[in-house]
């Protein structure tokens, strides 16, 4: 018998046809002797529904109330998935964040997981039950509501997988797992059999939508090996697991594109000690993700800062560096949305020259410029336009051969 973690998501649980699958799932597992913890996430679509419901009565919603109204999207399923389960004979019980004992840091839509209090989920599995737990969401020490953030069921299971000591963690989704590129867009991907933590953080914090980047790190934190993996077929899936060292024999594992960035240019702003930190200080605090950032050669006295931001955070940072500015004395915002970032990674970028001119001359080949560049040990990212993401995908994918490995 395995402690197993399960998670699923939104397309899994989309309707109540996709429940009662889900269901029967989770009974075939137990029925084999099985200890189960099950994670679901809101029904696809209801969370976008409800953040649009939120910004028709108030603009900019408080975030406390707004983690109050998201959080009833899991607990809509968890609800569902326990009643499936009891349906068709198997004692399931659901639990919310708090109720699953998930205490999270202060910050409301993006907080961080502190500490999991196990125990009433050990209690319920040694009673026989499968356990539903929400997803996406905690307690903090105030008792109030929180939410983990986009993707954050993935932590969530995580997280229970960690803290339960679980033999497997399995993340459901409606792909069959890792692919060289996404699939819709380059026709020739591949699913990888297995990944490394470090390339798998890399693909989900660039663009990749398999894995929430938060939830990866916790993986490789806490060294817990995951699959990612199809609940629409029983065909295994990817492999999440610690670098070993026949991975750097593929120099780039996959190609990655995020057309949900934007570029915020500043420009004027005095080029003297501490400008650029109060800057992105400002941002810091208003807990702001700053990507890539290149600050040009100050001339007459002003320089200017370029760095990407997610493109639902825009507003909010222009908001929050518009006081900095006054109080440097100059510099003014601008913001171009049109604009994607592509990025190849792989860990035998540690080990192979030439990855940089490679990318770079198939894109100069098919006419594409770069407007940003960034780099690190196993990853290079570029900006590019928006319109032509798609093709650079390709276009690199094909570089450098990518459907061939």
């Amino acid at each position: 018998m395995a402690r197993i973690v399960q998670k699923y998501g939104g397309t899994s649980v989309g309707d109540t046809d996709r429940i009662k699958n889900v269901a029967r799932r989770i009974k075939a597992m137990r029925d084999q002797g099985h200890e189960l913890v099950v994670v679901v996430s809101a029904r696809s679509g209801v969370t976008n529904e409800l953040i649009a419901r939120a910004k028709a009565v108030c603009e900019f919603p408080s975030e406390r109330e707004l983690d109050m109204l998201l959080a009833t999207g899991e607990q809509e399923t968890i609800a569902l998935t326990a009643m499936a389960l009891n349906g068709i004979g198997v004692d399931a019980v659901s639990y919310t964040g708090a109720q699953a004992g998930i205490f999270t840091d202060k910050f409301h839509t993006k907080a961080k997981i502190k500490t999991i209090n196990a125990k009433p989920i050990e209690k319920d599995l040694k009673l026989g039950k499968v356990v539903i737990v929400a997803g996406f969401q905690g307690i903090n020490d105030d008792g109030q509501i929180t939410t983990l953030g986009r993707g954050g069921s993935d932590l969530t299971a995580i997280a229970l997988a960690a803290a339960l000591h679980a033999d497997k963690c399995e993340i459901y989704t409606d792909v069959d797992g890792v692919y060289t590129a996404d699939p819709r867009v380059v026709k020739t991907a591949r699913m990888l059999p297995e990944i490394s933590y470090d390339e798998m953080l890399e693909l989900a914090s660039l663009g990749s939508k398999v894995m929430q980047t938060r939830s990866v790190e916790f993986a490789k934190k806490y060294g817990v090996i995951f699959e990612v993996r199809s609940s629409f077929n029983q065909n295994p899936g990817t492999i999440v697991k610690e670098e070993v060292a026949y991975m750097e024999k593929v120099v780039v594992r996959g190609v990655a594109v995020d057309k949900d960035q934007a570029k915020v240019i500043v420009s004027n702003v005095p080029d003297k000690p501490g400008s650029a930190a109060k800057v992105f200080r400002a941002l810091s605090d208003s807990n702001i993700n700053v990507d890539m950032i290149v600050q040009n050669v100050g001339q007459q006295g002003v320089a200017t800062l370029t760095f990407t931001v997610p493109q639902t955070e825009t507003a909010r940072a222009v908001r929050s560096l518009e006081p900095v500015l006054a109080g440097l004395g100059g510099g003014q915002v601008a913001v171009h949305e049109q604009i994607a970032k592509l990025s190849v990674v792989g860990v035998g970028m540690k080990t192979h020259s030439g990855v940089a001119a490679t990318l770079f001359q198939a894109l100069a080949d098919a006419g594409i410029n770069i407007e940003l560049i960034s780099t690190s040990e196993i990853k290079i990212s570029i900006v590019i336009d928006q319109a032509r993401a798609d093709e650079a995908a390709r276009v690199a994918h094909t570089a450098f051969q990518l459907d061939k490995v």
